[in-house]
């Protein structure tokens, strides 16, 4: 797929995976529509990178509010002239140890991380099925494998929108619809600046931003990434509950251990 010239949406542009991405697009050509909750952030974008010869359309979106959704979408489509290529990659994260347990942050993490997508795609899927064409590119995680200490919120939604898009990708290939699942790694990124523990094989976000591109231009099924880590996300998929539960519970004891 050539990118110049392509209509893209993309969710959580403010900052990290999704602010680098959208730099890149801008130099691919393309008419952007940036979404995000700071709308500063956004606006100072579109000043310093519109040229004139593509448009950067600023639009403050919380996708946790359904109508914010569907407005930002409508007014994506009008001032853009359609959308070839969503990207849906607004996402958020928290641990939390057990003992903490809260319904109100597990609500808030699933409502960005899962209950967003589920906005943008009841308007995106019957819009790309009607024109027959289209790309929805999902930003999900290699930690949808398992269900991690101190993350399970995270690892639920992003699990779960992992499966959601390989389900819609079977049927929406008969439609001419491109559906792809991103799945990094550890991105040094804001979100991951709050973890607390040793981040192997840690990426620079401008590498990983070049790994997203280059897979979408090919039109890869999934996107993931650094190698070791999937690898090692792959192991871990396969180990035993029991091998899995010994080996995570000494890294629990271990960060417990450095708190005190």
């Amino acid at each position: 797929m050539l990118l110049s010239g392509k209509s893209v949406l993309i969710t959580g542009a403010s900052s990290g995976i999704g602010y680098t991405v959208t730099e890149k697009l801008v130099k691919q050509n393309c008419n952007i529509a940036i979404l995000a909750r700071r709308t500063d952030i956004l606006n100072r974008f579109a000043d310093r990178y519109s040229t004139g010869t593509n448009m950067i359309l600023p639009v403050h979106c919380d996708v946790s509010k359904k109508e914010e959704v569907y407005r930002a979408y409508d007014k994506a489509v009008e001032k853009l002239g359609g959308i070839d290529i969503a990207i849906l990659n607004a996402g958020t994260s928290s641990r939390l140890d057990v003992e903490n347990f809260s319904a109100d942050i597990g609500e808030e993490i699933l409502s960005v991380n899962l209950t967003g997508k589920f906005y943008f795609l009841e308007k995106l899927i019957p819009y790309f099925i009607k024109k027959r064409s289209g790309m929805i590119v999902g930003v999900s995680s290699l930690a949808d494998v398992r269900g991690f200490p101190r993350s399970a919120f995270y690892n639920a939604s992003k699990a779960a929108f992992t499966k959601l898009l390989e389900s819609i990708r079977i049927e929406l290939k008969n439609y001419g619809i491109k559906v792809i699942t991103v799945r990094p790694g550890f991105v040094r990124t804001p979100m991951t600046d709050k973890n607390e523990f040793h981040m192997p094989f840690l990426m620079d976000v401008d590498k990983a931003a070049d790994i997203i591109i280059k897979g979408i231009e090919k039109e890869k099924r999934v996107i993931q990434f650094p190698f070791m880590t999937a690898l090692s996300t792959k192991i871990v998929e396969l180990m035993p509950d029991s091998m899995f539960d010994y080996f995570t519970e000494k890294h629990l004891e271990g960060l417990k251990k450095k708190q005190l």
